[in-house]
């Protein structure tokens, strides 16, 4: 896993690189938050690819849990992926859910997790 802090204007904002799973636990949230933080910086960019499969599975509630800790320490998440395939309505009323709030975002693409955080 590589960390790297994008200076967007005022804004820092941290993007995970890599193409294993770095959050499969809400103590890998915390700690990604933290390592983020200790940086300067308040958002992520995480990547699907990223994620246990079972964020995505809503019986794990995983999701909801992770979620959670972002929203309650005001840290910002961008999640990119094509969530299109996911078949879930249930997933699919979660990721519509989040964008009523101004804390989770599941973006198509990187640039528009940088809009999004920025």
């Amino acid at each position: 896993m590589e960390l790297t802090i994008l200076q967007l204007g005022e804004n820092r904002v941290a993007e995970i690189r890599g193409d294993e799973v770095v959050l499969s636990t809400v103590q890998d949230a915390l700690d990604l938050m933290g390592n983020a933080d200790y940086q300067g910086a308040r958002s992520l960019i995480l990547h699907e690819k990223q994620l246990d499969p079972a964020f995505f599975d809503l019986k794990t509630r995983l999701a909801g849990e992770i979620l959670q800790k972002y929203v309650n320490y005001r840290f910002r998440l961008a999640i990119v992926g094509d969530f299109d395939k996911y078949s879930s309505s249930a997933l699919r009323a979660f990721i519509l859910e989040c964008y009523r709030g101004e804390h989770i975002s599941f973006v198509k693409g990187r640039e528009e997790a940088v809009e999004k955080l920025t």
